[in-house]
C-alpha cells in the first residue's frame, strides 16, 4: 500500500479543489515529510499520475505570475474518491505495514462515520494477536529469548511490538468511543488545512512545480 496516495488523495479531498502547493503545504504542516515519502517530488509525480489514472481531475487555471505555464489545480474524483476509502480502510486495519500508512490513515479516521472507525481498529487488533500467536508457537515469550540464542530477540521484539501496538490501539478505541473528536455524519470537521495564504513554519522551501 502506498502512504503517498492516501496522504495526496485525502489533502485534496479536504480542499475541494487544490494545486500542487496547496497539498505539498499542508502534508508539511502535518510532519508527513518527516514521516512518510511525502517529498515535494513525490508529491507532484502522484498528483500527475493519478491525474492519469482518473482518480483527480486536473484542471488549468490562469498562467503564472512568473510566465510559466498555467498553475494546475486537482479535483477528486468519484473513483479517486473510491480509492481513498479503500486505502484509508486498509490503513487502519492492516498490521503488517510501515508505520507511515498508519500514521496516514489515523489522520484520516475522521472521515469515516464513528462506528465503522472503531470496528476497523478492532479488526487490526484482532490481526495484530494473530500474528502474534503464529510468532508464539514458535518462542514462549515467559522463557524469555536465550531460548533461542540471540535470534530470539527477533521475537522477543515482535511479541512487544504486538503487544504495544494492540494496547495503543485499544486506547484509541477507548478515546472515540467515549466521544473524541468528530466524525462523518456528526458535524463541522476538523480542519486541518492551512489557508492559501495562511504562513506555514514547517516549510521546507520552494520547488520549481511552486512556482507554476
Amino acid at each position: 500500500m502506498s502512504a503517498i496516495r492516501l496522504l495526496v488523495l485525502g489533502a485534496v479531498r479536504m480542499h475541494g479543489r487544490a494545486h500542487g502547493y496547496q497539498v505539498r503545504n499542508d502534508l508539511e504542516f502535518w510532519g508527513a515529510h518527516e514521516w512518510s515519502n511525502a517529498k515535494p517530488g513525490s508529491i507532484y509525480h502522484a498528483l500527475k499520475q493519478m491525474a492519469k489514472q482518473g482518480l483527480l481531475l486536473a484542471h488549468e487555471v490562469a498562467p503564472s505570475a512568473v510566465g510559466g505555464p498555467p498553475r494546475v489545480e486537482y479535483e477528486i474524483t468519484d473513483q479517486g474518491t473510491a480509492e481513498y476509502l479503500t486505502l484509508l480502510r486498509q490503513a487502519l486495519t492492516s498490521y503488517d505495514q510501515k508505520m507511515d500508512m498508519l500514521s496516514a490513515g489515523i489522520g484520516f479516521i475522521v472521515d469515516l462515520p464513528r462506528a465503522e472507525a472503531v470496528a476497523l481498529l478492532k479488526e487490526r487488533i484482532s490481526g495484530l494477536e494473530q500474528w502474534r500467536a503464529g510468532v508464539t508457537a514458535y518462542y514462549t515469550p515467559e522463557e524469555g529469548p536465550e531460548q533461542l540464542g540471540h535470534i530470539g530477540e527477533i521475537m522477543n521484539m515482535w511479541v512487544h511490538s504486538a503487544d504495544s501496538e494492540a494496547a495503543w490501539t485499544r486506547s484509541l478505541i477507548g478515546r472515540i468511543e467515549g466521544g473524541a473528536y468528530t466524525f462523518a455524519g456528526e458535524g463541522e470537521p476538523f480542519v486541518g488545512v492551512l489557508a492559501d495564504d495562511e504562513p506555514n513554519p514547517f516549510a521546507t522551501g520552494p520547488h520549481p512545480e511552486d512556482l507554476r
